[in-house]
């Protein structure tokens, strides 16, 4: 088995291995991947964190070997600013953003010059959630400067130590189902499903029934048992389907 790093600070993971495949979801500065097979120019890769599949061109990864993912494997040290600094072996500045796996500087020869995690809990969910706030919507981000919905529940998650999936779908079948919005705590997870029932939306609860998720923008709005009203538009812009408790 192959394995790599992620070397630079965002790059895209695709459907197919071509540049104008959709893009399912990115790599973040850090991530680490078992590489499952090798194409001209190309690697299929599956990501270390959620078990997520895609292709990524081969020049934007760093190949490391199985031990080394191992131990990649047992340390989790995540950047919390929103735009923090790296600084090449050949002094050169690269930008990393928030949620970047900061602990492979070392393995890259690089060095981080910034704040990371440390004794993050449920509580610091929302802080953690509103650093992206107003970041716009893009099919398979992960990143400030473009997330879907379910990525950025897991990277807010991620950032406070916490594992989630990678899709809506996927996160819906973690955690402990509550019976009304009013047993809800501010960081757990609603959940929005389509006319045939199929979970398509996530957001992380608020107090005072609100709610932030990434709806063409990261953005907060009310909550109800109904499910978000949206006051631009001034009707429900999701179904409510299930609140879940991961923590």
């Amino acid at each position: 088995m192959l394995y790599g790093i992620c070397p630079l600070s965002v790059v895209p993971v695709r459907a197919e291995a071509n540049d104008t495949s959709e893009m399912v979801t990115q790599l973040l500065y850090g991530d680490h991947f078992e590489i499952t097979e090798i194409r001209p120019k190309w690697i299929k890769i599956r990501i270390a964190f959620d078990s997520y599949d895609g292709w990524i061109d081969e020049k934007q990864a760093f190949k490391i070997d199985e031990l080394t993912f191992q131990n990649l494997q047992k340390t989790s040290t995540y950047s919390t600013d929103l735009i923090g600094l790296m600084t090449t072996s050949s002094s050169q500045l690269m930008p990393v953003c928030i949620g970047s796996a900061v602990h492979a500087s070392e393995l890259l020869s690089h060095h981080f010059d910034g704040s990371t995690n440390a004794n993050y809990n449920k509580t610091q969910l929302v802080d953690t959630a509103m650093l992206y706030l107003n970041s716009p919507y893009l099919w398979g981000g992960k990143s400030p400067f473009g997330i879907d919905c379910s990525g950025f529940t897991q990277m807010v998650y991620k950032i406070s130590l916490i594992h989630l999936h990678r899709d809506a779908y996927q996160q819906a079948k973690q955690g402990q189902a509550l019976s009304f919005i009013e047993e809800s705590e501010p960081g757990d997870l609603a959940f929005f499903d389509n006319e045939e029932g199929d979970i398509i939306h996530v957001g992380i609860i608020m107090k005072n029934n609100y709610i932030i998720h990434a709806h063409g923008k990261v953005r907060i709005d009310r909550i109800d048992h109904s499910g978000i009203f949206n006051e631009d538009i001034n009707r429900y812009s999701h179904n409510l389907r299930v609140i879940k408790k991961i923590v």
